[in-house]
Order: structure tokens, then C-alpha cells, then sequence
């Protein structure tokens, strides 16, 4: 909103640095980062007296001892924090185009099944939550809205339907059929929705490795929209996506604040409301930036917790027997709650896996360079 100042640069010339994409994604962080400070004791308070605590504790974590059963009084719901944060400081700085308003739009159509699911759990006591169907007509609904508004929309239309991959200087496909490509977005928003909402399970791990993800995409969506950086490092030149640089500042951001009230001993854990849109968020920008591929370098922290559980589950359902019982290929899934079974503080597997979600990002940036 704030970057129409720029057109009133003749009447007062500083005003041209609202235009510079650079200077409002940093604006976009602080921003961000200062409405998290100032609503989230806020909102941790109200969390607790309305008692918006799980109340109970999960077959999977009870199973961790001590240290989980003292956490089922722990507020969830936090992700409002930073729906609230990242939402005020895009629409705040970012330009509106079509990028900006698909990928608000399935944050925000993403975040309500989210807030939904841990209603039923901390007010109603429902530890089920809303019911897998429920969820996947969201993000179905989700998707497919996104999906129409790209297609119909001049900026988006043909652009959206080239597929890149890393280490490749063309595009593969440069006409993906409508059906192909619903079933590419689709799999990627529900697929990165599922990861983090797997990640989230010690304090500070899900939000610590959205923010690696969220610089590389701020990168990448810079360089997306700038003519002669990707020309030069032949990746995809898709103009209008460099005000994605701001939602990816704007997320930063709004995870950063989060993340001081989420550090060990969390004050608050983010919930359904936070995984399930921040999933949905990266996995549409990646495609729009025609970057869907190197995602799953840059979230490998994301893939490696979700094929952990795929990898669980199907050995055990492998080699089930008629008595019920199976062998499994891991202490416990998902692959973070392995490591503390073997010993390891939480705190040392949250500071590990950050580390290799850094290591990913930085695999992913050089993707840029090897083509």
C-alpha cells in the first residue's frame, strides 16, 4: 500500500525509495517483527485464560516422558501471531498484483481450517481435531481458487504454466496442461501444509526452519523478477514477483517474533494455525516463482520429517502380523522425536536440525549457479 508514495516522488523526491523492493522487504521484517512483540503477550495471555491449552496429552509425545506432560497447559493457537504479523506488514508494504494477492489469499484460506482444527482440540476437548476429509476440501478449495485466479489473470496466465527444475538453463514444460498443473500445486501446497505441520513438534524447530526457507524465497523471488539477474543466471524471468521479496520479509518477520515466545520453554506453540498455512504459503510461492523443485532442497528439513512418517507407517503396516503387532523403522516418528528417544536434549535436536536447515538453504541458493 505504502509503495504508491513512490508516484509522488516529484513533490517530495525521498519518497522514491518506497519503490526500491529492497528497502520495504527490510521495512516488511521490522514492521512484522514489531507487530509480533506487540500482540503476541497479548494474545498468550488471553490463550491462557481462556485455557486454550491442549488439556491433555498425545499417545505419540506421552511416550517422551515428564517434560511433555508439563507442556499440555502450553497455549497453542500461536500461529495467529504471525498471521496477524505477516498479514498487517505485506498488505502494509507489499504492492498489490496478482502474486501478492494468490499467496495472501492461501495463507489466510489455509489458516482457517487451521484455527479450526485447534479449536475443537483445546475448547472442545477433541483431540482429533476436524476430520482428514474436512481438511483436505480446505485445501482442495484452496488450491483451486489459487489455480483459477492464476489462469485467468493476464500477469499470471501463460508464465504459470512453465515448469523449471534446478540445474537446467530452460524451461522443461512450457505448457503445462490445467490438470497437470492443479495436481503439481495441489501436491506441493498439501505436501509442505503436512511437513511443517509434522516439524512442529519440539519449541522453536517448525518456526527456526521457515525462516531459512523464507530467505532463500525472498532471494529467489527477487531475482525472479529482475531482468538482467535472471537472464544472467538463466532461471525464469517472471515479472511482478519481486513483491513477493516483501511477504517472504514480512514472514521473517512475523517468525522471528514468534519465535521469541516459542524458544525453550516455549510460552506458546504455534498449532494448526500456524503449520498448515506457512506450508501452504511456501509451496504456492515456490510455484509462482517456478521454483518448486528447489524447495524441496531448501525445505529438506520438511521432506526428510515427512518420509520419516511415510517410512514409519509403511514398515509397519509391511510387517504387520495377525495379532496386530509390526516392527518400526525408527524409535518414534516423526524423525525429531527418533532423536530424543535415543537421548538427545530437545534443545540439541532443535539446534541440529536448524543447522541442516541452514545447510539445505545454502544448497539450494547453489542451484543458481550450476546450470
Amino acid at each position: 500500500m505504502l509503495s504508491y508514495l513512490a508516484n509522488y516522488e516529484e513533490y517530495f523526491g525521498p519518497l522514491r525509495l518506497f519503490g526500491s523492493i529492497t528497502l520495504r522487504t527490510m521495512l516488511a521484517a521490522v514492521t512484522a517483527l514489531f507487530v509480533g512483540f506487540a500482540i503476541g503477550p497479548r494474545l498468550i495471555r488471553k490463550f491462557r485464560e481462556l485455557k486454550f491449552g491442549h488439556g491433555y496429552v498425545d499417545d505419540r509425545t506421552a511416550a517422551l516422558g515428564r517434560e511433555y506432560f508439563d507442556k499440555k497447559h502450553t497455549p497453542t493457537m500461536g500461529g495467529l501471531i504471525i498471521f496477524f504479523s505477516v498479514f498487517a506488514s505485506a498488505v502494509l508494504w507489499a504492492a498489490p498484483n496478482v502474486w501478492v494477492v494468490v499467496s495472501l489469499f492461501v495463507y489466510a484460506a489455509l489458516t482457517a481450517p487451521g484455527f479450526r482444527d485447534d479449536y475443537l482440540k483445546v475448547v472442545h476437548r477433541n483431540r482429533h481435531g476436524i476430520s482428514s476429509w474436512e481438511k483436505i476440501a480446505w485445501q482442495s478449495l484452496a488450491t483451486l481458487v489459487a489455480l483459477a485466479v492464476l489462469l485467468w489473470h493476464p500477469l499470471s496466465a501463460t508464465k504459470i504454466r512453465e515448469l523449471w527444475v534446478p540445474f537446467v538453463k530452460h524451461a522443461v514444460i512450457s505448457h503445462l496442461p490445467w490438470w497437470a498443473l492443479l495436481t503439481l500445486i495441489y501436491l506441493w501446497i498439501v505436501g509442505f501444509s503436512n511437513a511443517i505441520n509434522l516439524t512442529d513438534g519440539l519449541d522453536g524447530l517448525a518456526v527456526g526452519c521457515t525462516i531459512t526457507v523464507a530467505i532463500v524465497f525472498a532471494i529467489m523471488a527477487y531475482l525472479a523478477d529482475h531482468v538482467f539477474l535472471s537472464e544472467y543466471l538463466l532461471i525464469s524471468h517472471v515479472p511482478g514477483t519481486g513483491e513477493l521479496t516483501i511477504i517472504c520479509g514480512a514472514l521473517i518477520g512475523g517468525c522471528m517474533a514468534f519465535l521469541w515466545f516459542n524458544s525453550h520453554p516455549a510460552e506458546v506453540f504455534m498449532g494448526d494455525t500456524g503449520s498448515l498455512a506457512l506450508g501452504g504459503l511456501i509451496g504456492v510461492m515456490a510455484f509462482m516463482i517456478h521454483q518448486p523443485l528447489t524447495l524441496v532442497i531448501a525445505g529438506g528439513v520438511f521432506v526428510w520429517e515427512l518420509l520419516s512418517v511415510v517410512l514409519q507407517v509403511g514398515w509397519f503396516k509391511y510387517t504387520k502380523r495377525r495379532d496386530g503387532t509390526g516392527r518400526r523403522a525408527l524409535l518414534m516418528a516423526p524423525i525429531h522425536h527418533h532423536f530424543q528417544k535415543k537421548g538427545w536434549p530437545e534443545t540439541k535436536v532443535v539446534l541440529r536440525f536448524w543447522v541442516l536447515s541452514l545447510g539445505c538453504a545454502l544448497a539450494s541458493l547453489a542451484t543458481l549457479k550450476l546450470r
